[in-house]
């Protein structure tokens, strides 16, 4: 009897350690996990202070090396700029374990990236989000809520070819206060290189 005891305590300390990994994206509709990181400026942010004073959030899991993600440097930047007026702040996170924060930083600046870039050491917010892609969205809304997880569009080749704009759909839907009729799409890209 003492054996299943320690036996059974021992399997739900190991489900308990595992549940976090198993738990997947947040869902959508759901409290954005709440993470704090320092910016390759050298500024502290904290998501839960931030979105508070934004309409939205926009949380880009980028990538220097990854051509999926360099195919969008373009529409990022242009999206942050065109949404800054709109109370949407767009934040890049590279969680690449080979892409130290001097490269991430060279890279931002050559693709005139204007929008807040930070470093996740050990990878402890892409597994909050559960994010597997460079790039992956995911948009917060000012009450904390994930309101769309997935891609920018589905077009990483031609910006002007773009027949499904669902990142720009989910802002304009959700600043028009009107529900995000695609709240999920399938994120595409590199895999995100962890520790």
């Amino acid at each position: 009897m003492r054996i299943s005891r320690i036996g059974l305590l021992a399997a739900a300390a190991l489900a308990l350690v595992a549940l976090p990994a198993l738990a997947g994206s947040p869902a959508i509709g759901s409290a954005a996990p709440d993470f704090q990181l320092t910016t390759l400026d050298g500024k502290a942010f904290t998501l839960s202070k931030t979105a508070a004073g934004q309409n939205a959030t926009v949380l880009m899991f980028i990538a220097t090396k990854c051509p999926y993600s360099n195919a969008y440097n373009d529409r990022m930047r242009d999206m942050a700029e065109a949404y800054r007026g709109k109370g949407v702040l767009f934040v890049g996170i590279n969680s690449n374990k080979t892409e130290p924060a001097e490269e991430a930083r060279d890279h931002a600046k050559s693709n005139r990236h204007t929008f807040p870039i930070m470093k996740d050491p050990d990878n402890k917010v892409a597994d909050l989000y559960d994010a597997k892609r460079t790039p992956e969205i995911f948009v917060v809304d000012k009450q904390g809520k994930v309101v769309y997880h997935g891609r920018i569009d589905e077009n990483h080749e031609n910006p002007t070819g773009v027949t499904s704009p669902d990142l720009k759909n989910a802002l304009d839907a959700m600043l028009a206060g009107k529900p995000v009729e695609r709240a999920e799409t399938k994120a595409f890209g590199c895999t995100i290189k962890r520790v």
